[in-house]
């Protein structure tokens, strides 16, 4: 018997001269899953326990194995042939006595002449009987056989087979496959590698060479199919190929039925083309498979983008006048100390860590983008305690201005782009956490230069224009977030202290604005008229001629004015919190203040009106379009909202009724009365509220009517979707729109004013940044006009200046100041 190293140098000698003759490899089973051919004498292979393949003799005799699966195969006689376990090759001699099989089963072929080779430990293939067919073994996986002669050579899943060809010669494979080939005098010889098996492919094939040769490929490439008239090898894409010689059928056994007898004749061979490989297709539907090229750059892109989409949150600054090139070129402390942290954690707490820093940072630009909006409106940043209400008022904005849908459409928008910065944030994070594992060593030498980097700037001072280097953005902006929600927890408390104090509220009813009696006082509010609108040179020439106009005319009908300057609690918006704040004495600076205050026994100006019992308390609200049980907390004997002025005309976008109508209503209502009692009325002009366009204009008093003129106005005035794409036509409307609501003021004085007439007209607040062109300043104009003068002499220390227009030195309060001047100034020690 020869010895191992005999064998193996013979096989070696095969390999050499199946490459000069064919060129071809072959590729062999893979273990675990081996199979048995029967022999032509009718004899059937019989199969161990795991799936061991043992090969049938010439006169039939089976060759058995043991419990693990050995497999034994059959020599010339039909002794059986028993593996030797972990032993390259093993056969049983022509005479054959029979050797016991080794735990785990290695598969033993017959050669013609009875000679038996094996493979190695967990790789077993069964080949040839004596007429040279071939029976492969598959492993793992389905076979594909058939050519169009009937034969059949299959290949197991990830492995390589070669089956012999005409002259009964096949090649060995190359060192990284398995292979089970028949020498030129039918000996077989295997051998075992990484144990990858080829499934057969009836898509990727290769054709037997005319000599019996086999073409082959290197392992985990994808097979070109070919085939000649003779015979068709199949293989998986991703393994060897395995070669028929022509005119000789084979039968492979799936490993999922295994045992199982060949049986020879069509039907067997027909049943075992219809099986197909069971074969996954990685990526999208094999995409990934089909287009490596294009998946690598996919995945390239899909990394960059995400690293690009985390470096934007970390930097992104909260304010829109902010964001410029430089600030996305800084360091974040907040990153170099998360990657570390990453790269530190073991395997299940980074995975979770990093999908919470996700979340949580897609949170903190929600923030963000939240602030943008309040400073781009308010001038302020989002409260994260007492602001939510204003979301409610937004919405009603949006429906009130572009409609129903346009509300339902930017509410999903909102929505969406809140879950698609959750989710995407979340994905990025995780996908850089991985990469930088699987490229440990250069993600913490990075993370440790960065670090280096930050400390390095930060002691430097350096700075890119006046944007420092390094930065801890994001930990400032959540510090300060904390201290204001600390702030608006507490708020409450300091607010209930502050409204306890009144300095009125023991003062009898008849020693009230004893020096208003019988006069009509009438205190009115430009909405959005703030000091934007006379101070900043783009406007300053034609608000100036309007104010002067209405000084000239109003003296001309001889009243007299006084102007001065008061700071609103709010900016852009908030109208209701500079009332209250106005009326009540207190600085209503957010939604819970003013909540407390109209639920609260506060007396406001117009209470102490209502006390005295010497006036009639009267509301003018168009903006009011539902239910307003506040009105009540003002001591309003009565409210006339834009549902009961009498107006048939259209809304002029946000506006529902236009200025000049709301004054006549009230003049028609309420103050062009006979013998009626004096009128104290708080009137709430809507005409200048953002968005100003379409605006309304003056027309003759007499034509008002029930307002259907101002349809045909409307369709005359601009599109607010174009005006708001330009931020100069958005100040030139916002500049036409407080002229027009000052128009309506002073001509109504001039055509239905008296003696007793006192007009006190102010802004609520000033128009957003669009308008103030960044300008933060809450300063709003306020003036008196009176035909008495002894009501403005009352007021003469106050330092105002005379006319419509206050001076810039003119004295500033704060809001809150205005109510206790005013009843002190117009009460008994006056």
């Amino acid at each position: 018997m020869p010895s191992k190293t005999a064998r193996k140098d013979h096989r070696v000698s095969l390999f050499t001269r199946s490459q000069q003759q064919s060129g071809t490899t072959g590729s062999g089973a893979e273990p675990d899953d081996d199979s048995g051919a029967a022999g032509p004498g009718g004899g059937r292979a019989a199969v161990a326990s795991d799936g061991g393949t043992p090969g049938a003799g010439r006169d039939g005799e089976t060759a058995g194995v043991d419990s693990d699966g050995a497999t034994a195969a059959a020599g010339s006689d039909g002794d059986a042939g028993a593996a030797e376990y972990d032993e390259d090759v093993s056969a049983a001699e022509r005479g054959g006595g029979t050797a016991p099989a080794e735990p785990l089963g290695d598969a033993g072929t017959a050669g013609p002449e009875g000679d038996v080779d094996t493979t190695e430990p967990d790789s077993s293939a069964a080949r040839t009987d004596a007429d040279s067919e071939t029976d492969a073994v598959e492993s793992d996986s389905d076979a594909a056989p058939a050519d169009t002669d009937g034969d059949t050579v299959t290949a197991g899943a990830d492995s390589d087979t070669a089956a012999p060809g005409p002259d009964s010669l096949a090649g060995t494979t190359e060192p990284s496959s398995d292979t089970a080939a028949a020498g030129p005098d039918g000996k077989v010889d295997t051998k075992e590698s990484d144990g990858n098996t080829a499934p057969a492919n009836a898509d990727d094939t290769v054709a037997a060479e005319p000599d019996g040769g086999v073409g082959t490929r290197e392992p985990d490439s994808v097979t070109t199919p070919g085939a000649t008239d003779d015979g068709t090898a199949a293989a998986h894409a991703d393994s060897g190929t395995a070669a028929a010689e022509p005119g000789r059928g084979a039968v492979a056994t799936h490993p999922d039925h295994a045992p199982a007898a060949r049986e020879e004749g069509a039907g067997a061979r027909e049943a075992d083309a219809e099986e197909e490989p069971d074969t996954a297709k990685p990526g999208w539907f094999g995409w990934r498979r089909r287009h490596p090229r294009a998946a690598r750059g996919v995945s390239v892109g899909t990394t960059v983008l995400a690293g690009l989409l985390v470096v934007f949150a970390l930097l992104l600054p909260n304010r829109i006048e902010r964001i410029e090139f430089a600030s996305f070129v800084r360091i974040p402390a907040e990153g170099v100390l998360l990657a570390g942290l990453l790269l530190a954690l073991p395997p299940r707490p980074r995975r979770i860590m990093a999908v919470v820093a996700g979340v949580f940072l897609g949170l903190v630009t929600v923030l963000k983008f939240l602030d943008m909006g309040f400073y781009q409106v308010l001038a302020r940043p989002f409260d994260l305690v007492l602001d939510w209400i204003l979301i409610e008022h937004a919405t009603d904005f949006l429906r009130e201005t572009f409609g129903r849908t346009g509300q339902v459409l930017a509410v999903i928008g909102v929505i969406v782009l809140l879950v698609a910065v959750l989710v995407l944030t979340t994905l990025a994070v995780v996908r850089l956490t991985n990469l930088m594992v699987r490229h440990r060593p250069v993600a913490a030498r990075t993370t440790l230069i960065l670090g280096t980097a930050w400390i390095t700037c930060m002691t430097l001072g350096v700075q890119i224009g006046t944007v420092p280097i390094a930065t801890k953005g994001n930990a400032e902006f959540l510090g300060n977030r904390v201290e204001q929600v600390r702030a608006g927890l507490k708020d409450a408390r300091v607010f209930e202290k502050q409204a306890a104090v009144d300095a009125f509220a023991k003062t009898p009813p008849d020693q009230l604005l004893t020096g208003l009696r019988g006069k009509d006082v009438l205190f009115t509010f430009i909405e959005s008229y703030g000091r934007v609108a006379i101070d900043d040179p783009a406007m300053a020439e034609q608000t100036d001629a309007v104010l002067k106009e209405g000084t000239s005319s109003l003296k001309a009908a001889g009243f007299e004015s006084r102007s001065g300057w008061l700071q609103s609690p709010v900016t852009g918006a908030g109208s209701w919190l500079a009332h209250s704040t106005f009326l009540s004495g207190l600085w209503i600076k957010n939604q819970q203040r003013y909540r407390s205050l109209t639920t609260s026994d506060r007396m406001t100006l117009t209470n102490y009106f209502g006390k005295t019992g010497a006036w009639r308390t009267v509301g003018i609200v168009p903006g009011v379009r539902r239910a307003w049980p506040e009105g009540k907390y003002f001591g309003l004997d009565h409210i006339y909202d834009s549902e009961h002025l009498g107006y048939h005309g259209p809304y002029f976008s946000w506006t529902p009724v236009p200025d000049q109508f709301s004054m006549e209503a009230f003049q028609r209502l309420e103050h062009g009365k006979k013998d009626r009692e004096p009128i104290m009325a708080e009137i709430i002009l809507a005409s200048s509220h953002n968005p100003w366009s379409p605006i309304a204009r003056m027309i003759d008093w007499e034509d008002l009517g029930d307002g259907s003129v101002f349809h045909r106005i409307k369709k005359e005035g601009t599109n607010p979707t174009e005006v708001w794409k330009d931020p100069e036509k958005v100040r030139t409307e916002y500049r036409r729109a407080i002229e027009y609501s000052i128009r309506s003021l002073t001509e109504w004085v001039e055509r239905y004013g008296d003696e007793d007439t006192v007009l006190v007209f102010l802004g609520d607040h000033q128009p957003v940044p669009t308008v103030t062109a960044g300008d933060t300043g809450k300063d709003v104009p306020i003036t008196i006009v009176a035909r008495d003068k002894k009501v403005l002499d009352r007021v003469a220390d106050w330092g105002w200046t005379d006319g419509l227009k206050p001076a810039p030195d003119a004295p500033r309060w704060g809001m809150d100041k205005f109510r206790d001047r005013f009843m002190t100034a117009y009460g008994p020690q006056g």
